[in-house]
C-alpha cells in the first residue's frame, strides 16, 4: 500500500512538473466594434459570446488582442473566466483608442511589471509614428508561472497597414526593446503585423536572431488557410499576416489557425474578420530554433 502510495505521488509530482512546463498561448484580432458590420450581419454584440466561448473552451494561459475598444474591453473582462488584462488606449494612453491587450490567466500567471510604447520617434508618448496611417502601440508584460517560477515577457502589437516605414522603423523599435526589458528571458511576441510571411518586415523578426517564427518551427500545424478572412466563410489564402514570434527559449509543439464560427439563423458566420493564431509552448533543452 505504501509503495502504491509513493508510486501515485512521485506520477502527480511529474505531472504537475511537465504541465508546468507547457505554455498555451494566441494572438487574436477581434476586429473593432464597427456600428458598420450590423448591417452585414456582424455586430460586436453577436460576434462576442462566441468568442468568449472559444477561448473559455481552449483557456490559453495568455494570449494578446487587436482593436479592442474600451466597451469591447469591458464586454471581454465579463465574458472570460479567470481572465485578468493589461494595455492602454492608443489615441491618449488611458482609454480612447484601440487596445492592444493583453489577457491572461490570473491563477496561473502573476503579472510582475507591464508598460506601453508607441511604434513612433517618440514612443513614451501618444504619437503617430512615420508614414503611419494610425497610432500604434506596443504593450508589455513580464509574467511567472505560479506553479514552476519561471519567468517570461510577452509582447504584444497591432502594426500600420499602409505606412512601409512606420512597419520598418516599428519592427527596430519592438526588438530594441525586446533586448532592453527583457535581457535575454524567454520572451513571446503576438500580434497584427498587416503583412504576411513574404514581406521584409517578417524577415526582420525572423532574421533578427532574437525571435523565430513559431508557424516554422512548429512540430505539428493544423493552418487550413492565412490568418485573414474579410468575414468571407469561402476565403482561402497562404498568407499569414497575425503572427506568433519566440526566443530560443522555446519549443513549439503545436500550432494553429482556428476557423471557428457560429450562426445566425440558417447564416454560417465567422467571429472576427481575421482568425486567431493559437500555439503550444514547451521550454526548449536546445535551443535550436530556425528561421
Amino acid at each position: 500500500m505504501y509503495k502504491q502510495l509513493t508510486t501515485l505521488i512521485l506520477a502527480l509530482l511529474l505531472s504537475s512538473s511537465s504541465y508546468a512546463q507547457q505554455l498555451y498561448v494566441g494572438t487574436y484580432n477581434i476586429r473593432y466594434n464597427n456600428p458598420n458590420d450590423e448591417h452585414e450581419g456582424n455586430a460586436w454584440t453577436l460576434r462576442c459570446p462566441p468568442l468568449c466561448d472559444f477561448i473559455n473552451f481552449e483557456q490559453p494561459e495568455i494570449f494578446g488582442t487587436q482593436e479592442v475598444l474600451v466597451d469591447q474591453l469591458h464586454d471581454l473582462s465579463k465574458g472570460l473566466n479567470g481572465y485578468d488584462y493589461i494595455g492602454i488606449g492608443r489615441e491618449d494612453g488611458k482609454e480612447k483608442g484601440e487596445y492592444a491587450a493583453i489577457f491572461y490567466k490570473k491563477d496561473q500567471l502573476r503579472l510582475l511589471d507591464s508598460g506601453n510604447f508607441w511604434l513612433s520617434s517618440t514612443p513614451e508618448h501618444a504619437s503617430l509614428g512615420w508614414d503611419a496611417a494610425c497610432i500604434r502601440i506596443c504593450t508589455w508584460g513580464e509574467f511567472q508561472d505560479k506553479t514552476s517560477g519561471k519567468k517570461f515577457f510577452f509582447f504584444n502589437t497591432h502594426m500600420d497597414h499602409v505606412g512601409v516605414v512606420a512597419r520598418r522603423e516599428s519592427a527596430q523599435l519592438i526588438l530594441k526593446r525586446i533586448s532592453q526589458l527583457a535581457k535575454g528571458l524567454p520572451t513571446i511576441l503576438t500580434g497584427d503585423f498587416n503583412v504576411d510571411q513574404t514581406d521584409e518586415i517578417y524577415q526582420i523578426f525572423s532574421n533578427s536572431g532574437i525571435l523565430y517564427d513559431c508557424y516554422t518551427n512548429a512540430q505539428q500545424r493544423m493552418a487550413p488557410t492565412g490568418t485573414w478572412n474579410d468575414f468571407m466563410q469561402d476565403s482561402r489564402s497562404k498568407s499569414r499576416i497575425d503572427h506568433i514570434f519566440v526566443t530560443r527559449d522555446f519549443d513549439v509543439p503545436h500550432y494553429a489557425i482556428f476557423t471557428n464560427s457560429y450562426w445566425l439563423g440558417k447564416s454560417r458566420r465567422n467571429i472576427s474578420d481575421h482568425y486567431p493564431v493559437m500555439v503550444k509552448l514547451s521550454y526548449s533543452k536546445n535551443k535550436t530554433l530556425q528561421k
